[in-house]
């Protein structure tokens, strides 16, 4: 049995914003289907799909509610996300699908608008629509800037006039390289995809990629033509000003999938989303919101606390990871046949070609003659510890203070499980066992509390400890964290972050 022993800190203060952490272990489908761009009809290209078994080709609100199953953890949550699928294109030309490791999370963050702290947060409405990113983007185009240079810190956006909404949205799409025998990088830091070289040599436990939708409505319509003007990003990506005329602030949703690319390490060839994108900078989610909406707002409104777990939200009616994966949608006959998992053949499902930037791609499946390969990148490994005003949310995410006010952050979370290729992991639900514990933690602390976690063939052990920390305040709200050595709080510490240490 392995125990992991990483450290990550979390900020347990009163005033940061809750969450929680939607887990969709199973998957309801693989195909190409996309009910927002193509309703009625097989989509461009092939999608991961998790939630209501109800979806299908053009589903309506009642279809995702009234569909038998979800492959997520709560039962009320019949809601669809859909991303790209990914796949490895071999030197001879074929190409295979790469696994998802632990399925997909949906985060829900409930951070407010910064213009407007004492308002609140709307569930979603009935059959809402949206959709992040843009399948047809092949390159970085934030004016003065390369996507091979680090982001400038969240404060200087809007001195820089990057917070418009084609700025942002690039933003908020991300490419994490894992390596559990290091600190976890921050998310939403590399915004395009590594050549496999970088890859194989920088992370052996496969890719974490990352999608962020806007929180901000314009408070009436569920769906846009575009499936985007309805919405706007805060002006942080995740937190922060939502923009004029965009005043309703909705939870934040940010998907995670991890792709086993660590699988084919040693192996010549490279990676593919299944839109043709080899440099992520297409990378995209699909949202359609399967909630009752009064339900929904229940949960927003008493869903908060701080751990980002469904299991301490009362109000959720929770299955087990083996009825989440046995949650199957029925595939429409005219895609039926199609191969889109495993050694598929010599193309991408519906014949997707690879193409390349700096222009769109123009959609008419002929491969671009001058392809630009992606370099070793710059934007390499950087670990997610703490910098000035700023701290972890769930996912590694960095929360900093927007470019007006200042915020209070998040706890980090769990990454989802992580297997062998080939194994399907069947933990039971997490249980809690405490044990009593003294003594001091790394740098000093004092312990309080020392908890073990099993989950499978897994423990994770969780210590809370008792730190010091000052702070200049030159706002009402500033939130810090142990690692910068300022102004007294408690802080939990999870050992979890897969970071083995010993056996």
């Amino acid at each position: 049995m392995r125990i992991n022993a990483s450290f990550v800190v979390l900020s347990l203060v009163s005033s940061a914003a809750a969450f929680w952490r939607m887990e969709c272990r199973g998957r309801v489908g693989l195909a190409r289907l996309d009910p927002l761009i193509s309703p009625g009809t097989a989509s461009q290209h092939a999608h991961v799909i998790h939630g209501s078994s109800g979806f299908n080709a053009d589903p309506t609100h009642e279809d995702l509610v009234n569909g038998e199953c979800t492959s997520c953890i709560v039962k009320e949550d019949k809601s669809a996300y859909w991303t790209p699928n990914v796949y490895f294109k071999h030197a001879n030309g074929t190409y295979q699908e790469v696994n998802q490791v632990g399925g997909m999370l949906a985060y829900y963050f409930l951070n407010k608008d910064q213009k407007n702290p004492d308002g609140k947060i709307r569930a979603f409405p009935n059959n809402f629509r949206m959709i992040a990113g843009d399948s047809t983007r092949r390159t970085y185009s934030i004016a003065g800037f390369s996507y091979l240079e680090a982001d400038p810190a969240k404060s200087l956006w809007g001195q820089l006039g990057q917070t418009n909404q084609r700025d942002l949205e690039q933003r908020a799409v991300g490419f994490n390289c894992l390596n559990y025998n290091k600190d976890p990088e921050g998310s939403l830091q590399r915004h395009y995809l590594p050549d496999k070289n970088y890859l194989d040599a920088n992370c052996p436990d496969g890719v974490r990629f990352e999608v962020s939708f806007p929180s901000c409505w314009n408070g009436k319509d569920i769906d846009s033509p575009d499936h985007k003007s309805h919405v706007a990003y805060p002006d942080l990506v995740l937190n922060g000003n939502c923009p004029d005329g965009f005043d309703v602030k909705l939870p934040g949703l940010f998907y995670e999938t991890i792709w086993e690319t660590n699988a084919f390490r040693g192996i010549e060839g490279e990676f593919v989303i299944s839109n043709g994108d080899v440099q992520g900078f297409g990378y995209h989610g699909d949202f359609i919101s399967g909630w009752d909406s009064d339900f929904l707002q229940q949960a927003v409104n008493t869903c908060t606390n701080l751990s980002g777990r469904v299991q301490d939200c009362p109000i959720f009616s929770l299955q087990s990871e083996d009825d989440q994966r046995s949650c199957k949608m029925a595939t429409p006959p005219f895609i039926a046949g199609e191969k889109v998992a495993g050694l598929i053949g010599d193309s991408l499902p519906g014949g997707v070609v690879i193409q390349y930037g700096p222009g769109s791609a123009n959609g008419d499946d002929k491969p671009q003659t001058s392809p630009v390969s992606v370099p070793v990148p710059t934007v390499g490994y950087t670990p997610g510890t703490t910098v000035t005003g700023s701290e972890y949310l769930p996912g590694g995410v960095f929360q900093e203070s927007s470019t007006s006010t200042s915020e209070t952050s998040a706890p980090t979370s769990f990454a989802p499980e992580v297997n062998t290729l080939g194994v399907q992991m069947q933990s039971p639900a997490p249980t809690a066992t405490p044990t009593s514990s003294d003594g001091q933690a790394a740098g000093g602390y004092e312990i309080i509390t020392t908890q073990y976690i099993t989950n499978g063939n897994v423990v994770s052990k969780i210590v809370v400890v008792e730190t010091v920390d000052y702070v200049m305040v030159p706002t009402e709200t500033v939130t810090v964290t142990a690692a910068m050595g300022r102004k007294k709080a408690r802080h939990g510490i999870h050992l979890r972050r897969h970071r083995d240490t010993a056996h």
